[in-house]
């Protein structure tokens, strides 16, 4: 090995010490992989403000969105980084988007840091859409697989896809591959929905709190095990009390960057706990219909090895597993 090549390596060894030893030093880089407006988006800015506004961290926290590639772009850029002041959130797309092809980059390449909440999916129309229920929906794709228009805020394969072909399975919907799914970067896809170019919007309960009090939107079915308690999700109907025996979870964590130095990440586990801990944070889950869902770093990272076994299964089960 040159004499180059070795004081490279020191270097960089040297760099993630020090980094290590002196963090946080410096101001964050916090990536939502998505456009503004979305549940990555929505997330990270939450999780930072109560980080910054209670002092567990005190070094500034700007969210800078990565959309692209169902986040595998997001996904691309922190798996090369070597700071560990950078930090990303993900949900299930961390996983779909491997298991179906679109990367080679999987949640092994970020350290899991913690799980912060569960959302759940939510199903939704314009106010004036013809479908007054989920039921609706159903009937008219088991006559048509191909007439019900759908979108959502990630690529095919996605979180937002897999959750509603799996309520139409469970609903008796077949042709399944049929139906067509239309895929927007965050906030846009409520916009289409808005402007008739899809007449349905599946995504996570957190997105549609704004339209459905502002009354654009009628809301058919939630993916929760239960009805939200209050607010304007209160109105929506769960998917089992629409005879649909469906339940879909939509988890959301934080994660570093690959093999990030131990003191950083106990550092930011510590500052995440203390976060989930607080009345700011519960009113916060409770203003977006989230669901509180601490989970520290071990336990977090052998959830995300279970649960990516269960996924693997259900894309086998509807054709989409194309894993690289």
């Amino acid at each position: 090995m040159s004499k180059r090549v070795l004081s490279l390596v020191f270097l960089l060894l040297f760099a993630a010490s020090a980094w290590a030893a002196d963090f946080p030093s410096r101001t964050f880089e916090c990536i939502a992989p998505a456009g503004p407006g979305g549940g990555w988006d929505t997330t990270m800015r939450m999780v930072t403000k109560v980080l910054k506004e209670k002092g567990f961290v005190t070094q500034a926290m700007p969210v800078v969105n990565k959309p692209g590639g169902g986040g595998g772009v997001a996904l691309a850029y922190i798996a090369r980084k070597k700071d560990p002041h950078v930090i990303t959130v993900y949900s299930p797309p961390l996983l779909l988007i491997n298991l179906t092809g679109q990367t080679p980059l999987s949640y092994r390449n970020v350290t899991p840091i913690a799980m912060m909440i569960n959302d759940f999916g939510a199903f939704v129309v314009p106010k004036n859409s013809p479908y007054r229920n989920i039921k609706d929906v159903f009937e008219a794709l088991k006559k048509d697989p191909r007439s019900v228009k759908v979108g959502g805020a990630s690529s095919p394969g996605s979180m937002d896809h897999i959750q509603f072909l799996q309520a139409a399975k469970a609903a008796g919907v077949t042709g399944l591959k049929d139906i067509p799914y239309v895929a927007f970067q965050g906030g846009e896809a409520l916009a289409a929905l808005l402007g008739g170019h899809i007449d349905l919007y599946s995504t996570g309960m957190a997105e549609i709190v704004g339209p459905l009090e502002a009354g654009e939107l009628l809301g058919l079915a939630l993916t929760s095990p239960q009805r939200v308690a209050d607010g304007p999700l209160a109105n929506v109907p769960t998917l089992r009390e629409e005879g649909i025996d469906a339940v879909f979870i939509n988890w959301r964590g934080i994660f570093g960057i690959p093999d990030m130095p131990e003191e950083a990440r106990a550092f930011m586990e510590d500052a995440l706990s203390k976060v989930a801990g607080t009345e700011e944070w519960k009113a916060i889950c409770r203003q977006n219909g989230w669901t509180e869902a601490y989970m520290g770093s071990a336990e977090f990272a052998a959830f995300l090895e279970r649960t990516n076994a269960e996924y693997q299964d259900l894309l086998k089960d509807i054709g989409l597993h194309r894993q690289q």
